[in-house]
Parts: C-alpha cells; sequence; structure tokens
C-alpha cells in the first residue's frame, strides 16, 4: 500500500505502527488521511504477525482535528460502512457522511480484534479525540492537550460523542461548555490516560508496553478486548454514542437555517481567540 498521509511501520516483532504523517497541517484529518488510517488499520488486523498496533504522530502536535479546508467528495474513497447517498440535499447527505467517515470509522476501530495503544503529543484537539477514544491504552506525553471546542459551532461536541465515558460527567460538562484544555495529568487523574512520560521518553515507553502486549497470545488479547468493549456496551456505552449523533445533526440542521452553513460561523473566531489567549 503506497501511504501519503500516514507511514506504516513495524518497529518491533508484533508489532505495527501507523503514524499522521502531516506535520505541517498539524497532522489535520482530511478524508485521504482518515481512509488511510482504516487502510492500515485493516492491513495490520489481517498480518497473523502483529498482535499490538500503536500510533503516534509526527510533528510538534498530535492532531488539530478534522480538515475544515478539505474539499474532497466520499465518492473518491472506498467506503466501509453501508451508509451511502452523500449527496442527498438538507442534512440527510452530511448525516450519511458523517456516519460513514466519522462515527462509522471510529466504531470499526474501537472493535479491531487487536490491542492498540495511542501515543499522544502536543495538542489533541476536537477531532484529535476521535484518533484516541476509539482505542485501548493512551500514553501521553507530559506536554499533551486535550480540548474540544466545538460547542462553539453550536453543535453538541465531536462526533463520537465519549466524553462522559472518558472524563466523567462533571469535567465532561466543564470541557465541552467550556471549550477549554485539559492537561495530560488531568487527563490520567481522570482514568482517559493510562500513563503520562516526559516526552523525549514517549516512542521508547510505548514501543515497550506495546512489545511486552506482542508476547501475549492473541487469543487471549482478543478475549480480553471483547470482555472490555462489551462490559462497556452491557453499561449503554454504544447505544449513548449512537443516540448523541442525532444531537450532532440536530445543531448541523440549526446552522443551516439560521447560518446557511453546517456550523455557525462564529464558532472559528471563538476558537481561534481562546488559543490565542485573547478571550
Amino acid at each position: 500500500m503506497n501511504f501519503e498521509r500516514i507511514r506504516y511501520e513495524q518497529p518491533a516483532p508484533g508489532v505495527a505502527r501507523i503514524m499522521l504523517a502531516r506535520a505541517d497541517k498539524a497532522n489535520a484529518q482530511d478524508k485521504a488521511m482518515l481512509y488511510e488510517i482504516d487502510a492500515a488499520l485493516s492491513k495490520a488486523a489481517r498480518d497473523d504477525a502483529i498482535r499490538c498496533i500503536v500510533i503516534g504522530a509526527d510533528g510538534k502536535n498530535f492532531s488539530s482535528g478534522h480538515d475544515l479546508k478539505d474539499e474532497s467528495s466520499l465518492a473518491e474513497f472506498p467506503t466501509v460502512t453501508q451508509w451511502a447517498q452523500f449527496d442527498d440535499p438538507g442534512q440527510a447527505g452530511q448525516m450519511n457522511a458523517e456516519h460513514e467517515m466519522y462515527f462509522g470509522l471510529c466504531m470499526r476501530w474501537r472493535n479491531l480484534p487487536k490491542p492498540t495503544i495511542v501515543q499522544v503529543h502536543g495538542r489533541c484537539m476536537a477531532g484529535g479525540l476521535m484518533l484516541v477514544w476509539p482505542f485501548d491504552i493512551v500514553i501521553a506525553a507530559d506536554d499533551a492537550v486535550f480540548s474540544d471546542p466545538t460547542v462553539g459551532f453550536g453543535v453538541n461536541g465531536v462526533e463520537y460523542f465519549a466524553h462522559v465515558w472518558e472524563l466523567g460527567h462533571r469535567k465532561a460538562r466543564e470541557l465541552l461548555f467550556t471549550g477549554g484544555d485539559l492537561s495530560a495529568e488531568a487527563a490520567c487523574g481522570l482514568g482517559m490516560v493510562n500513563h503520562v512520560v516526559p516526552k523525549q521518553d514517549l516512542e521508547t515507553f510505548t514501543l515497550a508496553m506495546a512489545e511486552r502486549i506482542a508476547k501475549r497470545p492473541m487469543m487471549g488479547l482478543r478475549l480480553a478486548k471483547l470482555a472490555c468493549n462489551q462490559s462497556l456496551d452491557a453499561q449503554g456505552y454504544s447505544v449513548a454514542l449512537s443516540a448523541a449523533m442525532g444531537w450532532q445533526q440536530l445543531g448541523h440542521a440549526n446552522a443551516r437555517l439560521l447560518h446557511g452553513s453546517p456550523v455557525d460561523p462564529a464558532g472559528a473566531g471563538l476558537i481561534r481567540d481562546d488559543l490565542s489567549g485573547e478571550s
């Protein structure tokens, strides 16, 4: 496979590593990147020699979220769910597209039957969380900062709405209502992050854990992951996230009626001001 937005590596026996390689764009996720990530995850899932998959990123930041300048069409990509009619009028087309390329991809990745680890550094913003929360173990550098300022766009949050499950409902409300930042240490204290390490140790620490995991029998790893995921689902995890997609679409539809676009255009300025410390 030829990748342009990511790198696929095998840094140790039993370990595959997928690196976001769009550092000049702060690893903003366009459709091409999302489908390259999906293809790489599928490659690792089908490789009998791979028992653990690591996701990391080049550059200063892990990911700035969705690439809002992406003008490509889903018709250009090998869609993987049964959602279709992405060009339908009204809110329907966007609803179909977001169920495919955001929620659908994230759920595929969450249910991938091999252990996954994410190594996060720098800023992980908005859609960047959707490259963290679907995966199993999170290792953060001490400079990592997490945020979801998308309420400023008039929606409930990013499309994979796991905030309450990852942070607890009080901190989730604060993060969403204020658009503020969450440090790596704070995220670890809330249980969203497994370990916080010095930035210079992030790669070696993560790889050491991946190598340790890769020594376990695949059957045991697969069963342990299934049991963890199904324990969450028994508590309503997948149903709650599916339901939240409805509120996402209501936010977009409301913005279309009020502003003629799927998001409140004032949101971009609000978020820029927060990032620059002007508000």
